[in-house]
C-alpha cells in the first residue's frame, strides 16, 4: 500500500509540434514540474503517431496545423489504438470546428497556446486521470455554439409549423407577428376585415394556438419578419 508521502506517479508526455522553438519551450517548460516527463517530440502528426507508438506516453500535447498529417487527424488515429494515449490539443485557433473535431475525435481537451503554465500542467496532470480539460475561452465558445444549436433548433421547429399555413394564412400569421391589428392587416394588404378574421380562425386551428401572442411568439421563434415574407 502506497503511503501518504510517496511521490505521484510520473507522467510521460509526447510534444507534438512543428515549431522546434515551441517544442523546446514546452520541453524546458514542463521538466519544471517533478512529476511530468518528455519521452518524445514530434514535429508532425504522422511522427507523433509514430514515436507515441514506440513510447506509450499518458498524454500527447497535440498541436493542430502541422504539415502532412496535421494534429486533428492524428488525435482520431491514436485514440483508436489499444492503450490510446490521453491527447490535449493545444493550439492558437479555438475554431468550433476544431474543438469539436478534437473532442469528437476522443481528446481529453482543447487548450490554446497562451495557457498559463501552471495551468498547462495542472492539465495534463488532469488528462493523465481521465479528467476533460477545457480552457475557459473554449467552454465558453462551446457554450454559445449549443445555445446557438439550440436557437437553430427553435427555428426550424417554428418554421415547420408556419408551413402548415396557407400562403394568405402565413402572411396573417407573420404581419400578427409584426403587432398589427385584424384592421390594419386588411389594409396593408386589400382584404375584408371578415377574410382576414377567418385567415386567423384557421391559423389557430391550424397550429394548435389560443390566441394571437403565442402566433406572435411562433414568429419570433421562425426569426421571419414581415419585409422578408
Amino acid at each position: 500500500m502506497a503511503g501518504v508521502n510517496d511521490p505521484a506517479p510520473t507522467v510521460d508526455v509526447l510534444v507534438a509540434d512543428d515549431d522546434p522553438i515551441v517544442r523546446f519551450g514546452l520541453t524546458m517548460m514542463l521538466r519544471g514540474a517533478p512529476d511530468l516527463r518528455v519521452v518524445a517530440e514530434a514535429g508532425d502528426g504522422a511522427e507523433a503517431v509514430e514515436l507515441a507508438d514506440r513510447h506509450s506516453p499518458d498524454v500527447v500535447l497535440m498541436d493542430i496545423r502541422m504539415p502532412g498529417t496535421d494534429g486533428l487527424a492524428a488525435t482520431e488515429t491514436l485514440r483508436r489504438r489499444p492503450q490510446a494515449p490521453q491527447v490535449v490539443v493545444l493550439t492558437t485557433f479555438d475554431a468550433d470546428a476544431h474543438v469539436l473535431r478534437a473532442l469528437r475525435a476522443g481528446a481529453a481537451g482543447f487548450l490554446l497556446k497562451d495557457t498559463p503554465p501552471d495551468e498547462l500542467v495542472v492539465a495534463i496532470r488532469h488528462a493523465a486521470q481521465g479528467r476533460p480539460v477545457l480552457s475557459p475561452e473554449v467552454t465558453r465558445r462551446l457554450i454559445d455554439r449549443v445555445a446557438g444549436s439550440e436557437q437553430d433548433t427553435r427555428r426550424d421547429a417554428a418554421r415547420r409549423r408556419l408551413d402548415l399555413l396557407a400562403d394568405r394564412e402565413r402572411t396573417v400569421a407573420i404581419e400578427i407577428g409584426a403587432g398589427r391589428s385584424n384592421s390594419e392587416i386588411a389594409a396593408l394588404h386589400h382584404l375584408g376585415l371578415a377574410t382576414v378574421k377567418t385567415h386567423v380562425s384557421a391559423i389557430f386551428t391550424k397550429l394548435d394556438l389560443n390566441n394571437r401572442v403565442q402566433v406572435a411568439l411562433l414568429v419570433h421563434d421562425a426569426d421571419i419578419d414581415s419585409q422578408s415574407r
